[in-house]
């Protein structure tokens, strides 16, 4: 393999990434209203000789290049967050900026650069002749992962019938390669209570009072948590409150509480809320403890409801996709650093659900996500648009 011409070939195309990241940057496209960016990105891949561009049902884009056997995924969700308080913004992050070395913006790292990326990587194998007959690429620009994780590739495994032999996430790596994370839950606790008039608490029963019980174990379980040795402790943090009263001259009648179960190897969601349910107030108080659902419409208007469960995933270290993709880096940018995200991806679906293996390289930083002034870094698009288009060959040879 010549990785040389390869490098040649990404380098040749920052420019045309650029323009792409930066043209989808200046479209908003929170979960579930990505179609801007859906339709920029396959106009794009067709522009740039894809065999095959289909918008399906739920409104994730599939782009093919080649038509060997075996099925190679790159996945890159193109939902993003909001923007927060402007306040902390140095700049518009909708119309972002660009100078020689970073492009600024919502979603630059977190992770419209993914799939920029993939698409010229695709598109540097065709330029090169390095499609075969023994695989064919997929790129798929997938919505609602910052809503609920994984919950596009349910729908293409389960509807579309699309089911690779391994996928590529190209979620922001710090330059890293990344073969696996920790799963994540969102659980309830409930409790009720009884109102009265605030000028005579006795009569009633507080539920914020038992809440209060309630989540001092709760943060005090956070530190017994399962503590895995490549993945890392398993964390739980309280998130929302919310009440009921008739009025604030009342006692509250009933308090709830959002946790943020993040979930290491061993852990399992049915275990996460057994602990929480055998929390001494949490028994005494009869709260009830459960997970959420998410059925929020996608911009096609599609609900395809789910529980609100993330499973933990972790590819060995000599797993093929996890040698090739080791072997792409080291012959173009030398040893790569091996290790894993602190956040979570589609990942937690295609492999935590379906046994699917994922590997994870992306152009970005982790630390960007999510926070005001994001950034990225056209050297990290040309890098991982080399590191793609090399992989596949490597994988089948």
């Amino acid at each position: 393999m010549d990785f040389a011409k390869i490098k040649e070939a990404a380098k040749y195309y920052e420019k045309d990434m650029t323009k792409f990241l930066r043209d989808l940057v200046r479209i908003p496209g929170e979960s579930c209203g990505e179609e801007g960016h859906i339709n920029r990105i396959a106009k794009e891949m067709k522009a740039l000789g894809f065999d095959k561009v289909e918008i399906d049902p739920m409104g994730n884009v599939l782009g093919y290049m080649g038509t060997g056997k075996t099925l190679i995924g790159f996945d890159g969700h193109i939902d993003t967050v909001g923007i927060g308080n402007m306040d902390n913004w140095e700049f518009d992050p909708y119309e972002g900026y660009e100078n020689d070395t970073e492009i600024g913006g919502r979603g630059s790292s977190d992770q419209l650069g993914g799939i920029v990326s993939a698409v010229y990587g695709a598109k540097i194998m065709k330029d090169l002749g390095l499609l075969s007959d023994k695989y064919t690429v997929l790129v798929t620009g997938t919505v609602q992962e910052e809503d609920c994780d994984g919950l596009c590739w349910q729908y293409i495994i389960n509807e579309d019938k699309v089911k690779p032999e391994f996928v590529v996430i190209t979620e922001p790596t710090d330059g890293n390669i990344y073969r696996g994370q920790r799963g994540r839950m969102e659980i309830r606790v409930d409790v009720k209570g009884v109102s009265c008039h605030g000028s005579a608490p006795e009569r009633g029963d507080n539920a914020i009072y038992k809440m209060a019980d309630i989540l001092q174990e709760v943060r005090g379980l956070n530190d017994k948590l399962h503590y895995d040795p490549f993945l890392g402790k398993g964390t739980l943090a309280v998130s929302e409150i919310f009440f009921t009263s008739p009025s604030r001259c009342a006692v509250a009648d009933s308090c709830a509480i959002s946790i943020d179960r993040r979930l290491t190897h061993g852990e399992t969601y049915e275990s996460a809320l057994d602990e929480i349910s055998a929390l001494p107030s949490v028994k005494k108080y009869g709260a009830k403890v459960s997970m959420y659902s998410y059925d929020r419409p996608s911009y096609k208007n599609l609900v395809y409801p789910t529980s609100c469960f993330f499973p933990t995933w972790v590819i060995p270290e000599d797993h093929p996709a996890t040698i090739a993709m080791t072997e792409a880096y080291k012959g173009m940018f030398g040893e790569p650093k091996v290790d894993k995200w602190t956040f979570s991806t589609n990942g937690v679906s295609i492999m935590g659900r379906f046994n699917i293996p994922c590997i994870g390289f992306g152009p970005g930083k982790e630390a960007q996500a999510h926070a005001p002034n994001e950034r990225t870094w056209k050297a990290d698009l040309v890098k991982c648009a080399a590191v793609y288009a090399a992989l596949p060959s490597l994988y089948c040879k």
